[in-house]
């Protein structure tokens, strides 16, 4: 699964996501895209579940871009632990989509083979998706 080799630092602030993507919004790489339509938190297990389906549907044709990285640690806290002891330890992690942002990307197949991998890889985001063809 995917996770940063290093940080520098252990923990971070949940922060909030407001507005749109301001980056990783354009198709670079292949002819398709898979983009998001609501803000989220997907974990490496959710991207690296719709990569494998993409993978598995289209078989050896075309190639695979991932356009997001979970570089950010989610902490739980033990179960029935009393309040206060500090911030949980490193649990998974996330990236933090904003809509617009491009997930996947393909190219070197056709559109419908696309169309369908995308679907498969929608269907294990937790969030809206849309298909978008390049120019």
């Amino acid at each position: 699964m995917l996770s940063p080799k290093r940080t520098k630092f252990r923990k971070q602030h949940r922060g909030r996501m407001k507005g749109i993507s301001s980056r990783g919004n354009n198709i670079c790489f292949g002819g398709y895209a898979l983009q998001a339509l609501e803000p989220a938190w997907i974990t490496a297990k959710q991207i690296e579940a719709g990569r494998r389906g993409m993978t598995r549907y289209a078989r050896r044709g075309g190639k695979i871009w991932i356009r997001i990285f979970p570089d950010k640690p989610v902490t739980v806290r033990p179960t029935e632990t009393r309040m206060g002891s500090g911030k949980g330890s490193p649990e998974f992690w996330v990236s933090v989509v904003k809509p617009g942002r491009i997930l996947y990307e393909m190219g070197g197949v056709s559109e419908i083979v696309a169309r369908e991998a995308f679907s498969i890889a929608a269907s294990k985001m937790p969030i809206r998706t849309q298909f978008i063809r390049g120019m």
